[in-house]
């Protein structure tokens, strides 16, 4: 029987309560009971001041109001304003009432500005929730990811500059230098000659000059390519997690810069964190340098890394078909032939170069080299070593086994964060306010994963049953006794 909906509901008076109109699972329940943001008043209690000026907004209310923004995905301010006025969950998580009127979209950009830009608010709530998941028995730093992914920045691609710009190269580039210039020096070499930029303050890291394209939207971002043709002004996210997916740490750097340039800032947060409970850092090829094996293996960590296909090219020897012989310091190449130690390169390379009377009657000279001198030069690293314990590691099952947990980890983190939190691209302009944001994105997740697996584990305070106005009204009745009049007869 067809039936017709009666519109006239719309105008139906009820006497409710906003706590009856959120469902007892809904996510913002199981957020709110997990963890208090009372916290949130001591970190922001000196940007306030006790005496003078109107009241302010509670700033719980606008960090909650970030956390709604991030945690549903929502694109703008603007928006989730738009969405709190009409959510009684969202309201509710706030502590709005249903008629209380919710702050103007720019209150917090304003507070942003005047009190939190300048400040490690963000850092210390990020660092506050991942705490509160460390003293639950969540976190399991025994082997931690790192990886990055990019972030498009709020900048047109067809409008840039280019500038020739100083740049921080590695951070071991003072070390490497040093033990070239001893290497040198027991070979019987001349010292190099000093290029006058290496380090130019004295004591600093070593920069670099470069010419680079930058955007005259956004100058802090970065051009970064993806593949051969796309290319895009970025941003950069480095990210650290354990094996529950928690996010141990994280830094944000121009979409430009490569990743194993700031592996050490990201490594190092994690490592003054957790110190002796890392064993093991998994990382991608991006990371498979001289440097970072050095770094990780110095610290007493095992590095978990891929195999890394050779750069040569195709049809020709690779480099691990030539031999090294240790004991005589010289590469033995495919034809059983000698290639010696000929000079160490600033960049900290060792070059062992062929003999080109030999090689010019080779009959393997097309699959060896093209150079027309025809000398076969062959490059190996000062901290080559170090590169070739990572390599025996990669062979181990435990540790293959470890490296594709990638997939269900890091890579997880980063497929969440872009679909479900918006972090696919940002709004946002500016190296630090774009770094502020993804430090809330990702404490949101790490929040959102604590309130669920504390939900599971029954760490959550049970909940109480929600009486309505009505029910309410009729206990307070029965709590008293109250004389009824005599009936007339």
């Amino acid at each position: 029987m067809l039936m017709r909906k009666d519109k006239t509901i719309r105008q139906q008076i009820s006497m409710v309560s906003l706590e009856d109109l959120v469902p007892e699972d809904h996510l913002l329940r199981a957020i709110d009971k997990a963890i208090n943001f009372d916290f949130i008043y001591d970190l922001v209690k000196d940007y306030y001041s006790e005496t003078k000026g109107r009241p302010s907004i509670d700033p719980v209310v606008l960090i909650k109001m970030s956390l709604i923004q991030v945690l549903y995905g929502i694109s703008s301010m603007r928006q989730t304003v738009r969405e709190i006025h009409v959510n009684n969950a969202y309201r509710w998580f706030l502590g709005y009432g249903l008629h209380e009127p919710i702050p103007h979209f720019s209150v917090f950009s304003k507070n942003y500005e005047r009190r939190f830009k300048d400040t490690d608010l963000f850092e210390k709530i990020f660092e506050y929730i991942l705490l509160e998941a460390i003293e639950s028995g969540f976190v399991k730093p025994d082997a931690i990811f790192i990886d990055s992914t990019h972030v498009k920045a709020s900048a047109n691609k067809g409008k840039y500059r280019k500038e020739l710009v100083k740049r921080e190269v590695h951070r071991y580039k003072r070390q490497l230098m040093e033990e070239v210039e001893e290497d040198r020096a027991k070979e019987g070499k001349k010292p190099l000659k000093d290029k006058g930029d290496d380090d130019p303050d004295g004591g600093g890291s070593p920069i670099e000059v470069k010419e680079v394209t930058v955007s005259t939207t956004d100058p802090e971002c970065g051009l970064f390519y993806k593949g051969e043709k796309e290319r895009c002004f970025a941003y950069s996210a480095h990210v650290a997690c354990d094996r529950n997916n928690f996010i141990l740490g994280l830094t944000t750097s121009p979409g430009n810069v490569h990743d194993s340039l700031v592996f050490t800032d990201i490594y190092s947060k994690v490592k003054s964190r957790f110190g002796e409970e890392i064993e093991s850092v998994v990382v991608d090829a991006g990371y498979k340098t001289p440097g970072i094996c050095r770094e990780i293996i110095d610290d007493g960590k095992i590095p978990v890394m891929p195999y890394k296909r050779p750069m040569t090219k195709r049809g020709n020897y690779k480099k691990h078909e030539y031999v090294y012989d240790e004991y005589y310091d010289c590469y033995i190449c495919p034809n059983n032939q000698i290639l010696k130690y000929s000079t160490t390169t600033r960049e900290g390379y060792r070059e062992y170069k062929s003999n080109p009377k030999i090689c010019a009657t080779c009959e393997m000279i097309g699959k060896c080299t093209q150079s027309k001198n025809k000398t076969k030069v062959i490059l190996r690293h000062l901290w080559e070593h170090y590169l070739e314990e990572a390599e025996d590691i990669r062979h181990h099952l435990k540790y293959r086994e470890l490296y594709k947990q990638r997939g269900e980890t890091i890579e997880r983190v980063f497929a969440d964060a872009k679909e479900k939190h918006g972090m696919r691209y940002t709004r946002l302009r500016g190296l630090r306010r774009v770094h502020h944001h993804l430090t809330l994105l990702f404490a949101c997740m790490n929040l959102k994963k604590l309130a669920m697996w504390k939900k599971k584990a029954g760490m959550l305070p049970p909940n109480g049953r929600n009486l309505n106005l009505l029910e309410l009204i009729a206990n307070k009745l029965s709590q008293k006794t109250i004389p009824l009049p005599e009936l007339a007869v």
